[in-house]
């Protein structure tokens, strides 16, 4: 339980660090007129094109693009489109007040909204590396990167990419219901993982919010008092890192030189198998694997802190490019339309996230973000039995099935409508308080 518990730490520590570049690529854009006038460039051609020639491109573009099983990329229509802000919106709010997690509704969100599952992870990954070069992502941040430490995992994580492209793909083609029930069987383990913790620490900061102060503020004290505890300190290697720097297995690739004296060494094999899980996992579900390189490089790896932010910034760029484009793009798996969408939506939707931060207390914010994945979960299990029902693995008539889906559906936007009206009604309700601070 106790590894489980840092592990989480970990993971959660992953989701800010991804969600903090999220929160700057975004600011990068939309303090920048030429980046907003490029973005109006990109979205005018695909709204003409889906406007005037939607039936043709639709019928056209999969055969050249991969196979007529695949989705028209530029097919649109005016409440796709909206739907598409909608989710950017919802999924902005969600990185900028909470500081993680915004990622992991968007899949959810699009395959609850009738799109496939293999569409709404490479759409999602194409919004990524689109948001990721817009916001020119390779700045002075990799100042902290070691080349040799990035280039070795890099081989990994496109290794991991490829064959995650090909898993999906490949369901697929065998049957879009069994694509869409292994995404979705993905999904319910992380997010149940990822909602059950986040419940606890939620419900542990609320007591510990409650307790009344004491006036001796001693070590136990405070941790009597419902500090915060540290259950990893992120730049100490753990005993698990220390016994995988020990194997010596050439070629080892040095780093940190600058953080500790005389740096420290892991062999490669390692690197390439940890980007390789990474790549899968980022192709698969298309949320760019951000979370889980924090949690692999620090607690598995022993890589401090500054160089793994380094590491995942540049791991973002590359993996969510290659899988977006050499693994859903050019097989028709991407729709265009809702990947621009989203990325309008998502800059909107950080910035009001990102200032409504200044006037809501750390403890709120844990709780919204432990009801947007438990949200998420509740959706993609209750849409599991219909799957697996019309696949015959368990017996379910049709309306049941489709019945427990929408109730899963229904949470799902519940949850996250009454979390969107929040934050704009706390925005609107401190925006003198907002403006002052500016």
């Amino acid at each position: 339980m106790k590894v489980l518990r840092e592990f989480y730490d970990l993971m959660m520590l992953g989701a800010r660090s991804y969600a903090k570049w999220d929160i700057d690529t975004s600011q990068r854009i939309l303090h920048d007129r030429r980046r907003m006038a490029i973005l109006g460039l990109l979205m005018l051609p695909i709204l003409l094109i889906g406007v005037a020639f939607a039936d043709q491109v639709g019928e056209a573009l999969p055969s050249m693009l991969g196979s007529k099983q695949a989705y028209g990329p530029a097919y649109y229509t005016t409440t796709i489109f909206l739907a598409s802000i909608a989710v950017g919106v919802v999924a902005g709010l969600i990185t900028g007040c909470i500081g993680a997690g915004g990622g992991f509704i968007i899949a959810p969100a699009l395959m609850s909204a009738g799109v496939k599952g293999i569409l709404a992870v490479g759409t999602d990954l194409f919004h990524i590396f689109a948001k990721a070069i817009m916001g020119s992502v390779l700045h002075r941040k990799l100042g902290n990167i070691s080349v040799s430490l990035a280039v070795t995992f890099l081989i990994g994580s496109i290794a991991g990419a490829t064959l995650g492209g090909y898993i999906n793909r490949t369901l697929y083609e065998l049957n879009p219901v069994l694509s869409d029930a292994f995404i979705t069987t993905i999904y319910v383990f992380l997010l149940g993982f990822l909602g059950f913790y986040g419940m606890t620490d939620y419900f542990r900061m609320r007591k510990a919010a409650a307790a009344p102060a004491k006036p001796v503020q001693s070590s136990k004290a405070a941790k009597a008092a419902g500090a915060p505890k540290k259950a990893v300190v992120v730049d100490d290697m753990t005993g698990l890192a220390k016994k995988v720097q020990s194997v010596n297995l050439p070629p080892m690739i040095h780093f940190d030189e600058g953080v500790v004296p005389g740096g420290r060494k892991v062999s490669a094999h390692f690197l390439v198998v940890s980007g390789f899980i990474v790549g899968i996992a980022a192709a698969i579900m298309g949320v760019g694997g951000g979370f889980l390189t924090f949690p692999i490089f620090v607690y598995v790896l022993g890589v401090s802190a500054s160089t793994t932010v380094g590491t995942d910034i540049l791991q973002i760029v590359f993996t969510a490019g290659y899988a977006g484009i050499g693994q859903y793009a050019i097989y028709g798996f991407i729709f265009y339309t809702l990947a621009m969408g989203m990325l309008l939506g998502s800059l909107f939707g950080i910035q009001i996230g990102t200032l409504v931060t200044k006037v809501v207390s750390g403890v709120t914010i844990r709780g919204f973000f432990a009801l947007a994945v438990m949200s998420a979960f509740v959706n993609r299990i209750f849409a599991l039995p219909s799957k697996l029902a019309s696949m015959g693995y368990i017996p379910m008539t049709e309306e049941t099935g489709k019945l427990v889906e929408n109730i899963g559906i229904g949470i799902f936007f519940i949850a996250l409508g009454s979390f969107t009206v929040w934050v704009f009604w706390t925005f609107f309700a401190n925006i003198k308080t907002l403006k002052r601070e500016d």
